[in-house]
């Protein structure tokens, strides 16, 4: 397995659940330099980022970009694809659209977490149906460029809509589409999932990526979550791709960033 940091923007929500919120080149060099094999950019449009410089800053430093995540398109610009207003659902696509667009450029795929929205509780159906079909479409426009869609699942407490990761391996059955993924999280499968053991192998075949934060949000090996559990279970169903520290800044940026990888090399 790679690991991996998510990093955001200085101009990035407080809420973003990434360690390092600064100008990306200044993160980027401090994730090479503590070691980790990418970065995960948390972005609320493409135009955070500028391509030439991105790519330059990819290669000197020797990273790797395997995922774009959409938190802030959700958070901030208050854009989602359950939405019952069709002009909005149009915006959210087209925004997805421009960051499939810039994964493209990085051989990345695209995170879906809170920007599916929620469900109108009033007619739940009718939302899902809106996700479905929201979904199906940005996956079809990430196939000619070699874009997957990656599914979050996140807890009830967030969201009220694909909390568990069952309930990502069933609704990837519904949207039939092998450009669309699964992308656990172990924080949220702590809440959301009776075994995280169990959860993982019945998704096995789906597993795109994950993100690793313990039980408490901060880095791995600082909380009650039972990681050298977790990764045995990982290289048991063969995952062998990225799993990225998706934590909160405790005690700090810095300390948080070094603890998590230092435990997770050892456990490795």
């Amino acid at each position: 397995m790679k690991l991996g940091l998510a990093i955001a923007s200085e101009k990035a929500l407080p809420s973003a659940f990434v360690v390092f919120r600064d100008v990306l080149a200044k993160s980027i060099r401090k994730v090479a330099q503590l070691g980790y094999d990418g970065v995960e950019l948390a972005l609320l449009d493409s135009s955070q980022v500028n391509l030439p410089e991105m790519k330059a800053l990819l290669k000197e430093y020797g990273l790797e970009l395997p995922v774009i995540s959409t938190g802030q398109v959700f958070a901030d610009a208050k854009l989602w694809l359950t939405h019952a207003d069709e002009a909005v659902r149009r915006k959210t696509i087209q925004r997805l659209k421009s960051l499939i667009d810039l994964a493209g450029e990085f051989g990345a795929m695209v995170n879906i977490g809170r920007v599916r929205g929620p469900l109108d509780v009033e007619d739940p159906k009718a939302s899902e149906d809106r996700f479905i079909e929201g979904i199906r479409e940005c996956g079809e426009y990430g196939r000619g460029r070699g874009v997957k869609i990656i599914l979050e699942p996140v807890n009830r407490y967030e969201i009220n809509f694909i909390n568990s990761v069952l309930e990502g391996v069933e609704l990837l059955k519904k949207i039939g589409s092998s450009q669309v993924l699964l992308m656990p999280d172990v924080f949220h499968m702590n809440i959301e999932d009776a075994s995280i053991d169990a959860s993982l192998r019945t998704a096995r075949d789906v597993i795109a990526y994950i993100h690793f934060a313990d039980s408490n949000r901060w880095s791995p090996g600082e909380g009650h979550l039972d990681f050298p559990a977790i990764i045995n279970t990982l290289k048991t169903i063969g995952y062998n791709g990225f799993a990225t520290l998706e934590i909160l800044p405790y005690p700090d940026a810095d300390t948080a960033a070094s603890r998590g990888i230092q435990y997770l090399r050892k456990l490795m």
